[in-house]
């Protein structure tokens, strides 16, 4: 299919999700039309997204309602209308559009979508399943959003790496609302 992607939001002190597992705080209130640009684009490319099971129902729950559409409507068509893998060993069913399941063989199944011609591949959000496929050095490219927040505790979305993992920054980009794009490709 292509590159598979990363693009998830840390605090300021490097975690994914606050020590109750929420990542609410992810949505920075702050108005920033050069920001809104910028998730709109980056939702408007055409590949696969990706999810673990704890994402996907709180994606699930909100992009294909009223709300979402009334909100972000570009970005609601694109996470309703674009193709989804949901990994998850505990799921029963996967009844969002155009989602398929898979329980088992998470690593198999990316190597097997990555060596097949297409779009590019994006996780989001998805800490366990971030962490198992740097693991596995599936992982090409990583967009990191630092949120200009401070958690004080929580689970970062590397938990689990075993040894070093290096990258190279490929560029980084600031918003009017704090938010700062890093964007690394892994050191082979």
């Amino acid at each position: 299919m292509g590159k598979l992607i990363v693009f998830n939001q840390i605090s300021l002190d490097g975690y994914f999700v606050d020590a109750h597992g929420d990542m609410s705080w992810a949505h920075n209130p702050g108005e920033d039309e050069e920001w809104y640009e910028f998730v709109a684009s980056n939702a408007s490319g055409g590949g696969l997204l990706v999810f673990g099971r704890v994402t996907y129902e709180l994606m699930e729950s909100y992009w294909p309602t009223p709300a979402a559409m009334k909100n972000d409507p570009v970005v609601a068509e694109r996470m309703n209308n674009l193709p989804k893998l949901v990994f998850s060993r505990t799921l029963g069913k996967a009844s969002w559009h155009r989602t398929r399941l898979v329980k088992d063989g998470m690593a198999a199944e990316m190597r097997r979508l990555k060596s097949e011609p297409g779009n590019d591949m994006a996780i989001m959000g998805s800490g366990s399943i971030v962490s198992q496929l740097t693991q596995e050095r599936l992982i090409d490219e990583y967009q990191i959003v630092v949120v200009p927040v401070v958690l004080g505790a929580g689970r970062t979305m590397f938990d689990g790496v075993k040894g070093k993992f290096g990258l190279a920054l490929t560029e980084t980009r600031g918003f009017r609302n704090g938010n700062v794009l890093l964007r690394y490709e892994p050191l082979e």
